[in-house]
């Protein structure tokens, strides 16, 4: 398991100290143990899913409402031109 630390602290370019690897194979080890365990259930008949909870989308629905009118919404533009922005040129 110390193997496994070590390279994996090569890939991630981690300088470990030896205490650490110690520590990180024993977390590692457990973690592959538990990963075992569960190879033991039976899945055979779950669905795989890409999620544990089932999402659902949280828009909310359109609903028509009245527009601003053209003059309010250009009330406070700094430059206009008729019933547009006027913006500064940033395409060459």
């Amino acid at each position: 398991m110390k193997i496994d630390v070590e390279h994996i602290a090569q890939l991630a370019r981690l300088a470990l100290t030896d205490p650490e690897r110690e520590k990180f194979a024993a977390q590692l080890a457990s973690i592959l143990s538990y990963v075992e365990k569960l190879k033991e259930l039976d899945t055979s008949g779950i669905e795989p899913t890409s999620h544990v909870v089932t999402i659902g989308n949280v828009m909310r629905e359109d609903k028509v409402s009245p527009s601003l009118p053209k003059d309010d919404a250009l009330m406070n533009a700094p430059d206009r031109a008729g019933d547009f922005y006027r913006v500064p040129k940033i395409i060459e």
